[in-house]
C-alpha cells in the first residue's frame, strides 16, 4: 500500500486527537506510551490545537502521518528535538501504526521521514536520533532494529513501573 507521509497540518487537531487517543487504547499501550487514554482524553481542546499548530511549524518538534489513498491516517511518529546529554538529539514518541496498516511498510516510511526530518535540521545540528523502548515491547524493538536502530548500553527504570526497564535505541548520523 502506498502512503503519503507527511506532518500533521495545523487545523488536523481533531484527527490528530483520535489518531492518539486509538494508539492509547492499544492493548499494548500500557508499555508502549507514559500517557494514559484517560489523561489524554480529558485535555482541553487547546492543547490539542496547540500539538497540531507545533507540528505544522516543524521546528523543534513535529508529528509525522501516514495517509493511505483513501484519506485514513494509518499511524504516526512524533520527532523532537531534545537537549542535554551529549549534545542535542532528536527523540523519537508517540509511534503508533493502526492494526490494519501494521505489516504494510507504513512504519519504516514513517521513521524515513522522521529521520531525515533530524538530519535536516540546520540548528541544533544532531549527531544521533534516539528512542526508549519497553524490556517488554518485542515487537516494537524489532521494529526499531530493522529501522536501524541498536541499543546504546542506557537503561532507565519505566516511569510507570520501577520494576521494569526501558531501553534506549539510537541511530547516529551517517559520516
Amino acid at each position: 500500500m502506498d502512503y503519503l507521509i507527511r506532518s500533521v497540518r495545523a487545523d488536523e487537531w481533531r484527527r490528530l486527537k483520535e489518531l492518539r487517543l486509538a494508539a492509547l487504547a492499544d492493548p499494548l499501550a500500557g508499555i508502549a506510551f507514559n500517557q494514559t487514554w484517560e489523561t489524554a482524553s480529558a485535555l482541553p481542546d487547546e492543547e490539542w490545537q496547540e500539538r497540531a499548530r507545533r507540528s505544522a511549524v516543524g521546528r523543534e518538534i513535529v508529528t509525522f502521518i501516514g495517509e493511505d489513498g483513501g484519506g485514513c491516517w494509518g499511524g504516526m511518529v512524533t520527532a523532537l528535538v531534545e537537549g542535554g546529554g551529549a549534545g542535542p538529539a532528536v527523540d523519537i514518541v508517540g509511534v503508533y501504526v493502526r492494526p490494519e496498516h501494521r505489516g504494510t511498510g507504513l512504519a519504516r516510511a514513517l521513521f524515513e521521514a522522521a529521520t531525515a526530518w533530524a538530519w535536516g535540521l540546520a540548528a541544533p545540528v544532531v549527531e544521533c536520533v534516539r528512542l526508549w523502548v519497553h524490556e517488554g515491547n518485542g515487537r516494537a524493538a524489532g521494529l526499531y532494529r530493522a529501522v536501524g536502530f541498536v541499543a546504546s548500553g542506557r537503561t532507565m527504570a519505566d516511569p510507570k513501573d520501577a520494576a521494569a526497564r526501558e531501553v534506549e535505541m539510537v541511530v547516529w548520523r551517517a559520516a
